[in-house]
């Protein structure tokens, strides 16, 4: 899988017809990255079904809607949801540059606030004052030692030069393992209009990129069983990426809760996980593990910053990643700010998100042929896309927008973008509502078809 730049912007395969003319405002053409990475995906379906016999469905792509869905697509009616960042979390000057601290995750808050010498009930003004006197990338590694999650701003020279940045260059998008040889899977459930479902996927994902993925295989037939450890916590990304998944707990780290995952690996038949390298091994279920007890599993895996280089097992999320490789200070540049600017959505997150759903369903497509693979993808190596491209020009669309969709949640009702793709004959779309982390169990539904919803 490749995604092509032309002059400076994302060229779109010809076999996807493209409706609408809107851009996002940014240095860096980010809707014609939601267009590419969310075409991917569609065309994976489509791969799909024509290889089961039908006729290569056609797809047409919604610009404004891309854009859209690579920000939140949910949007509550006589309610809130809550703020998505800590109030410490945030961009701060340090002594020689810009650094950024992510403390949403409490552990995260009190490693930045340990290595600070803060109290836990610090404030941001004082968080400011304390960061101001570290040199950014003793404050990055100090944070980053302790277990946290810090990012200095770099530009893309010195993110290039820097041996992590020189790592991530050298990957590929996807990284595919080598083949292993079974059976062919049983695809008896599947239609045309539904071309993924009976395929149970174990979602080990959290926040944006991985749920992304499995949201989207959910949209298409997949039955998805999402895990969460016991104290996990997102509210406000709950409403936007639940949609479509039963979300259940377990404590891996125990033996009950390691011997319920391992049941539910082996009636699993795609694994979407979201542990850096090593993280899952120290579990117990190395990649090794898992192809001898679980050999007709597909693996698909995302991180932040890459499986090679000195920052592979670095924890990281899309904000972080945009200061790390130049991103924000390219973003600063380009506008004349005097702060780190970001993209207008977390693009890293949604287009791997996009991405690795579409290298799920390519490696589907192989193990009902009975071949069985596993892939990488990262934030990082994403963003070595993006920024390959520049500045396309904002503009906003001239045109009737198509309505929302209501939609009934677990918190109260809301409205949904309508999707952003139409594959001919293969609807987009679920039965199972968008609901709580958290509330089921964690066994595998009795409807194979979707869900319990």
């Amino acid at each position: 899988m490749e995604l092509s730049v032309e002059s400076g912007a994302f060229a779109i395969p010809e076999s996807v017809h493209v409706t609408g003319t809107g851009s996002l405002t940014s240095a860096f053409d980010v809707t014609g990255l939601a267009v590419a990475s969310i075409a991917a995906a569609a065309l994976a379906i489509a791969e799909l079904v024509h290889s089961q016999g039908m006729p290569r469905p056609a797809v047409t792509m919604d610009r404004d809607l891309a854009s859209a869905w690579f920000g939140m697509s949910f949007t509550p009616s006589g309610w809130e949801l809550p703020s998505p960042w800590d109030a410490l979390a945030g961009d701060y000057p340090c002594a020689d540059g810009w650094i950024r601290l992510h403390t949403n995750a409490p552990h995260h808050r009190a490693a930045a606030l340990k290595v600070l010498g803060l109290a836990p009930e610090a404030d941001r003004a004082q968080a400011a004052q304390a960061v101001a006197r570290w040199d950014g990338e003793t404050l990055e590694t100090a944070v980053v030692a302790a277990k946290g999650c810090a990012a200095l701003m770099r530009s893309r020279s010195q993110w290039l030069a820097h041996p992590q940045g020189a790592a991530i260059a050298a990957e590929p998008l996807v990284h595919w393992g080598a083949a292993r040889v079974v059976p062919p899977a049983d695809h008896q459930l599947a239609t045309p209009g539904r071309p993924l479902a009976g395929v149970r996927v174990l979602d080990l994902t959290r926040v944006i990129a991985g749920p992304v993925a499995t949201r989207f295989l959910a949209q298409y037939g997949a039955q998805v069983l999402r895990i969460d450890p016991p104290d996990w916590q997102e509210p406000a990304l709950e409403a936007e990426m639940t949609l479509g998944k039963n979300c259940a707990r377990l404590d891996a780290k125990t033996a009950s809760g390691m011997s319920r995952l391992r049941e539910l690996l082996t009636e699993a038949d795609i694994l979407v996980h979201g542990y850096r390298p090593g993280a899952l091994a120290g579990l117990g279920l190395s990649e090794d593990v898992l192809a001898q007890e679980f050999p007709g599993l597909v693996c698909v895996a995302l991180d932040a910053y890459g499986f090679s280089g000195p920052w592979a097992g670095r924890r990281g999320f899309d904000s972080l990643v945009q200061m790390s490789c130049g991103i924000a200070e390219a973003g600063m540049t380009h506008f004349g700010k005097d702060a780190p600017f970001p993209l207008p959505v977390q693009a890293l997150d949604h287009a791997t998100g996009y991405l690795l759903a579409a290298t799920a369903v390519e490696a589907w497509r192989e193990r009902l042929a009975g071949r069985v693979l596993t892939a990488r993808l990262s934030l990082a190596r994403t963003a070595v896309e993006l920024l390959r491209t520049g500045p396309t020009g904002a503009t906003a669309a001239h045109r009737e927008q198509p309505a929302l969709v209501a939609e009934h949640t677990a918190w109260g009702p809301g409205f949904r973008s309508p999707p952003a793709i139409a594959i001919d004959g293969v609807p987009c779309g679920t039965r199972v509502q968008a609901r709580g982390y958290g509330s089921v169990e964690p066994v595998w539904p009795l409807n194979d078809l979707e869900g319990s919803g």
